[in-house]
C-alpha cells in the first residue's frame, strides 16, 4: 500500500520495533509450526517491479501485477522462463503524485473470455479525483487505451484515503470501495452520510445502463430507489478499505480497512452495513463519537502498538496447504506482522495467530487454483508454498 506520511515515521522508531517484538511473542507464534507446512518464496526473482499494488489471475495460469504508477503486466506462471508482457500503459494519464495515488486495482469481467472487458480504478489531477472504467482488449492481446469507457468519478478534497478494490460477485454486479476523501480523522463526515461515495462499498451492474451512465444500480442493492441516498452504495462507515476479497467457499466478503489514531480492523462486510466510522475507530469511540445500534463491529480491530497500516488478505481456499484452509491471511505494512484469522459459527473471533512476517506487503492475491500470493515494495511478487 501507498505509505501513509505517519508511518514512514514509525518505522524509524525503535520504541515501535520494542512493541512489535512484544506483540509477537504475545499473540501466539510458532515459527517452528509454522514452517513445518509453508514458507514464503520468490519464485521469480529475475521479474521485478516499481511499488507493485496488485496481483491477480484472468482464471489461466497468467498472473497480472499493477505497478503504481501506471503499468499492468503479465506473465505466465507456469513457463519454465516467464517473462513480463506490458498489458496496459497509462502512466501519462495516471496521477501517482500523492503518496496514496495510482493505478490501484483491476477486474476481468466474468465473461472476459468472450467480451475481453476489464476494469480499472485509478488516480487523476487535475481535478482530483478517483475514476472507474472499463477497458478492451485489442488484436495485439493488450489492452487498448482508446476503449476506455469511463463509469465512474469521485471527485477528492485530498491525494489520501482512495481505498481501491475491484472485484466481481456470484451475481456479476461489480464492487468497489473509496476511502473517505482524506483530510484526517473524515472532517467532511462522509463516512456516515449515505448521500456521497466517499467512505463507502459500492456495487454496481455493469452489464446494462440507466440514467445516462454506462452502469445501472442493482434493484437488490439496499438503498436503491431510495431519496437522499446513493443507490450504488452496498455498506458505509469505512474509512479507507485497503484491499478486499469474496471467500470462495462461503461468499463472505472479508475488507481490512485502515484505521486513523489508534486502532486498525477487519470486517466482514453485509449488505447495507454501517461499519461505525467516523463515530468509531474499530471497536472504540472517535474522539466524541458515539456508537448507534446499526454500527456493525469488526472481527477484529488491533492498537497501533502492533501495526499501523493493514493490509487486508484472502480466506486460504488453495490445494497446497491444508494447514491454511478456511483462514483469512491477511497482514500489517507498517509492522510487516501476517495473521491467520479464524471465526467461530456465530461469526465471532476464535482465533488470530501471528505466523510470519514479511517487509512492505502491499496486497494479497489469489491465481485461478486459489494459491496465494502477495505484492510487496521489495520490487518482488511472492508466493505462499508448502514446504519442500
Amino acid at each position: 500500500m501507498p505509505v501513509p506520511a505517519h508511518v514512514l515515521g514509525l518505522l524509524r522508531s525503535a520504541a515501535f520495533a520494542s512493541a512489535v517484538m512484544v506483540s509477537v511473542l504475545t499473540t501466539g507464534l510458532n515459527p517452528a509450526a509454522a514452517a513445518e507446512s509453508w514458507t514464503i518464496t520468490t519464485p521469480w526473482p529475475d521479474i521485478t517491479y516499481e511499488r507493485p499494488l496488485w496481483v491477480q489471475s484472468d482464471g489461466t495460469s497468467r498472473l497480472y501485477v499493477i505497478e503504481q504508477a501506471g503499468r499492468i503486466t503479465w506473465f505466465d506462471r507456469d513457463k519454465a522462463h516467464p517473462q513480463p508482457h506490458i498489458f496496459i500503459d497509462l502512466s501519462d494519464q495516471v496521477n501517482s503524485e500523492g503518496n496514496e495515488e495510482g493505478m490501484l486495482a483491476m477486474a476481468f469481467h466474468p465473461k472476459y473470455a468472450t467480451n475481453h472487458y476489464v476494469y480499472i480504478y485509478y488516480c487523476l489531477n487535475p481535478p482530483r479525483r478517483t475514476r472507474l472504467a472499463r477497458f478492451t482488449v485489442g488484436a495485439d492481446g493488450a489492452l487498448d487505451p482508446a476503449t476506455e469507457v469511463v463509469l465512474v468519478e469521485i471527485m477528492k478534497p485530498w491525494s489520501n484515503h482512495n481505498g481501491g478494490t475491484l472485484l466481481f460477485d456470484k451475481a456479476g454486479c461489480l464492487m468497489f470501495s473509496c476511502g473517505d476523501g482524506g483530510g484526517g480523522g473524515d472532517p467532511h463526515k462522509n463516512g456516515q452520510n449515505t448521500d456521497v461515495l466517499l467512505a463507502k462499498i459500492m456495487r454496481i451492474d455493469v452489464d446494462h445502463e440507466a440514467d445516462g451512465n454506462h452502469y445501472a444500480i442493482p434493484p437488490d442493492n439496499p438503498f436503491c430507489g431510495q431519496a437522499g441516498k446513493r443507490g450504488e452504495i452496498w455498506a458505509y462507515g469505512l474509512r479507507n478499505v485497503w484491499r478486499m476479497s469474496f471467500d470462495r467457499d462461503t461468499g463472505d466478503l472479508w475488507a481490512g480497512d485502515v484505521g486513523q489514531d489508534l486502532y486498525e480492523e477487519v470486517d466482514v462486510i453485509t449488505k447495507g452495513g454501517n461499519y461505525g466510522w467516523n463515530a468509531m475507530e474499530g471497536t472504540h469511540p472517535f474522539k466524541n463519537g458515539v456508537a448507534t445500534p446499526d454500527m456493525i463491529p469488526p472481527v477484529i480491530d488491533y492498537p497501533h502498538s502492533i501495526g499501523r497500516s493493514v493490509t487486508g488478505g484472502y480466506v486460504y481456499r488453495g490445494k497446497k496447504i491444508p494447514s491454511l484452509v478456511g483462514k483469512y491471511i491477511y497482514a500489517d505494512y507498517a509492522s510487516s506482522l501476517i495473521w491467520a484469522l479464524t471465526r467461530k459459527p456465530d461469526g465471532t473471533l476464535d482465533s488470530n495467530e501471528v505466523i510470519g512476517h514479511h517487509n512492505s506487503i502491499t496486497s494479497f492475491g489469489e491465481d485461478d487454483q486459489g494459491e496465494l500470493y502477495f505484492t510487496s515494495f521489495d520490487h518482488h511478487l511472492h508466493r505462499f508454498e508448502p514446504t519442500p
